[in-house]
């Protein structure tokens, strides 16, 4: 994997990293060289292992995000464990899916705490610790390109992954001067437990397909990538911007 040893001597801190993307870009990041810090609700031995294999350090920290102040207590955890933070890549989320006159307050309030509320809470933490030690770092928000689209019955998805571009924009405007950057990916339409429900729907997997250019959907690897070049050196005058990993989508 290309890269290795850009980011040693680095901690990463990567939330919902049991799985899927978050399981990618602990990875990702590991071949690079950083020490990774798995934040999540479940169990996250096998990524610990797999990370071990890569040659470098995983250590696992338990966090309910939905509860925002649960952000700074694993910020905290990790800096008390491993000695820093210098690279966020909040990837926490979830989705509902329900027609917008059907749902309930309730739904849409679970979505907004993790997607949403949670990524500033963390970001903040991070950001706090690294100007108290007067040092650069970077912070990758996971978008989605819902974040410029409606979608269809995901209508707390789409707004919370539209506000979560902006949150990048304006937390980039406030940062940058401090060393500290702030980025997004927003993948498109990837292989995970999240769009297994489309996948399966062979109506709407066909009209998903006959729409990306690339002619696939998206792996977690091709979007750990896009992380992983953002918390590079050759990401070093990128701020503020939201990196899409559509496979085209968007450009249809």
């Amino acid at each position: 994997m290309s890269g290795s040893g850009e980011l040693r001597d680095q901690v990463a801190l990567v939330t919902g990293a049991s799985r899927g993307i978050g399981r990618a870009a602990a990875l990702a990041l590991a071949h690079r060289g950083a020490r990774v810090a798995l934040v999540q609700r479940g169990n996250a031995r096998d990524v610990i292992d797999e990370v071990g294999a890569a040659g470098s350090e995983a250590r696992s920290f338990h966090a309910d995000l939905s509860r925002p102040e649960a952000a700074a207590e694993a910020v905290s955890a990790v800096v008390d464990s491993l000695g820093r933070v210098d690279i966020l890549v909040a990837n926490a989320g979830t989705i509902h899916r329900q027609p917008a006159l059907e749902v309930d307050f309730a739904d849409w309030q679970r979505v907004i705490d993790l997607n949403l509320t949670s990524v500033f809470a963390l970001s903040q933490a991070v950001a706090r610790h690294l100007v108290a030690e007067g040092r650069e770092g970077r912070i990758i928000h996971v978008a989605s390109v819902l974040g410029f689209q409606g979608g269809i019955n995901v209508a707390s998805y789409a707004a919370s992954k539209g506000a979560l571009v902006q949150l990048t924009r304006a937390l980039a405007n406030e940062w940058a001067g401090h060393g500290i950057n702030v980025n997004a990916v927003a993948p498109g339409y990837v292989v995970t437990e999240i769009t297994e429900p489309l996948r399966a729907d062979p109506a709407r997997r066909a009209q998903i397909d006959a729409r990306i250019p690339a002619g696939r959907w998206a792996e977690c690897e091709d979007v750990a990538g896009a992380i992983a070049y953002l918390a590079s050196p050759d990401a070093a005058y990128v701020n503020g911007h939201t990196l899409v990993v559509d496979g085209g989508w968007l450009a249809r």
